[in-house]
């Protein structure tokens, strides 16, 4: 097969044909979907579906596709890389086995959309696509890449908490391919045709192709090359957990721990809701029920266990309340149009959202961490984080806010942009306050929204279950498939969050996880 390539940061054209014939297709290609960036859509309203542009990137095998010159100019910084400057160099030094992609997407823009598909061979498997309910195969299924509180789940929803654009191939050989769209925003992922892939997602975005590869272990080291891979966790981290909706006050929490011991069960974590807090504002402790957390932590200690604290985003309107105060002085509130904090109803009542997609925010988030770890804080848990909103039909923040983003990361832009990476910069700023309280000790941070990359920053959980056998049954390949993803540090609450599990369905869910 003889492919054009367009290699932008060498500036140069390679060609399986003659320079003069394949600069021209090249050419006539950028002019086709350039339209979309400077004219508007074309006469019909659409542009034909065209095969893309393409670059090598990081390492053999590795491949970087945009509709044109003109879209990868306006494409934003990855968010998902965990060096965002390896998705914009060419990777040309000559050595490459494979000179070419083996798949090359086609691309469509339509109405502000773009939309990629790939054909693969008959008898193509599709797994991936992160954080899903329903079975591990993932051909036959569409997801919609846009995180949200989903309570309750079952197998046919179609947007949970976290969003992984990321779609793992099994080809009929047995060879192992992965696509990757680069897009932070609302995306479509459409694996109900037989073995063809689509995404469909607000235009430009670029698409990243692994391999193929001999196995799907040598797939996911590729992918952690360009993702990063998790931090080495604290040891204790990996042992049994206990948590619970809601242990209070502090001496219902250590006898709890006190039973463990006594009936001689394994047990290194303690886990502590929203229900320590001061009226659910974040950084305090209820003054009756928890009025000497320090103490509650040396008690915990004392027997062996670690503390995990729950932490939100949505900090309560309240003039006087320290972190409010502090926020509003420094400017930190996600914003109105009209340039006024936003305010929606979360835990606390009326609450104003900080804007992690600001370092300086980030790093007034990351100092309020330090500080609270001094209590003997552990480990730090961000919940709601999505974000969620109550009484609001999309049950989150409007795409219209507007976040200040720096230019490092894609700038200012409204919330549709920055949705999907919310929780994963609020797990950053969490995992970062926590190395700046003690930069020798392994954070550990467990975060309910995230997007690709968010591994790097903190383990996940799989939301609001249900204690049913059918949440048991779906916990297995919602956790797989996370794996599959790049998010090795996942599980369930095993049990379920809500509903009381039978000793047989508790006993069997602690047998297979």
């Amino acid at each position: 097969m003889s492919v054009s390539r367009l290699c932008w940061q060498c500036e140069c054209i390679s060609t399986g044909g003659t320079q003069q014939t394949r600069t021209n297709t090249v050419q006539a290609r950028s002019s086709k979907l350039d339209r979309k960036t400077n004219d508007g859509l074309v006469a019909d309203g659409t542009t034909p579906a065209e095969k893309m542009m393409w670059m090598r990137i990081l390492e053999e095998g590795v491949f970087r596709f945009d509709a044109s010159e003109g879209a990868r100019k306006e494409s934003h910084p990855s968010l998902s890389f965990f060096n965002p400057t390896i998705r914009e160099t060419c990777l040309d030094d000559g050595s490459s086995l494979q000179k070419e992609p083996f798949y090359v997407p086609s691309c469509r823009c339509e109405r502000e959309q773009q939309t990629i598909t790939i054909e693969f061979p008959l008898g193509t498997s599709f797994y991936g696509t992160g954080e899903v309910s329903g079975p591990l195969e993932r051909t036959g299924k569409r997801i919609f890449c846009w995180n949200t509180d989903a309570w309750g789940y079952g197998p046919s929803t179609t947007s949970l908490y976290q969003s992984h654009p990321w779609v793992l191939a099994v080809l009929p050989d047995g060879h192992a391919f992965g696509t990757l769209a680069d897009t932070s925003q609302r995306c479509e992922v459409d694996l109900r045709r037989e073995a063809v892939l689509k995404f469909v997602a607000p235009a430009f975005y670029p698409v990243i192709t692994f391999g193929p590869y001999l196995s799907v272990d040598l797939l996911l080291v590729a992918l952690g090359h360009a993702v990063g891979t998790i931090s080495m966790p604290p040891k204790w981290s990996l042992g049994y957990h206990q948590c619970r909706w809601s242990y209070e006050p502090a001496s219902r929490v250590l006898e709890v721990a006190r039973i463990f011991r006594e009936k001689s069960l394994p047990c290194d974590v303690m886990w502590m809701d929203i229900d320590y807090m001061d009226g659910f504002r974040c950084f305090t402790f209820h003054p009756e029920k928890f009025q000497d957390p320090q103490n509650l932590a040396r008690d915990l200690h004392d027997q062996g266990f670690k503390a995990v604290w729950m932490l939100d985003p949505g900090i309560k309107l309240d003039v006087g309340y320290s972190v409010y105060d502090s926020g509003c002085s420094q400017d930190v509130w996600i914003l109105k149009p009209n340039g006024k904090p936003y305010v929606g109803e979360v835990w606390p009542g009326s609450s104003v959202f900080p804007d992690y997609t600001s370092a300086k925010i980030r790093r007034w988030w990351a100092e309020l961490v330090c500080e609270f770890t001094s209590n003997g804080v552990d480990g730090i848990w961000n919940d709601m984080n999505e974000p969620t909103v109550f009484e609001t039909v999309s049950k989150t923040i409007p795409d219209t806010t507007i976040h200040k983003g720096d230019p490092e990361i894609g700038g200012c832009q409204s919330h549709a942009h920055y949705h999907n990476v919310y929780g994963m910069l609020m797990a950053r700023s969490t995992y970062e306050g926590m190395l700046l309280a003690d930069s020798q000790k392994r954070p550990f941070v467990l975060t309910r929204a995230g997007y690709i990359g968010s591994h790097r920053y903190a383990a996940t959980w799989t939301g609001d279950n249900l204690s049913t056998w059918n949440h048991l049954h779906m916990s297995i390949p919602i956790s797989l498939n996370l794996g599959l993803s790049g998010q090795a540090f996942s599980g369930p609450d095993i049990g379920g969050f809500a509903g009381a599990a039978t000793p047989k369905l508790f006993a069997r869910w602690m047998g297979i996880l």
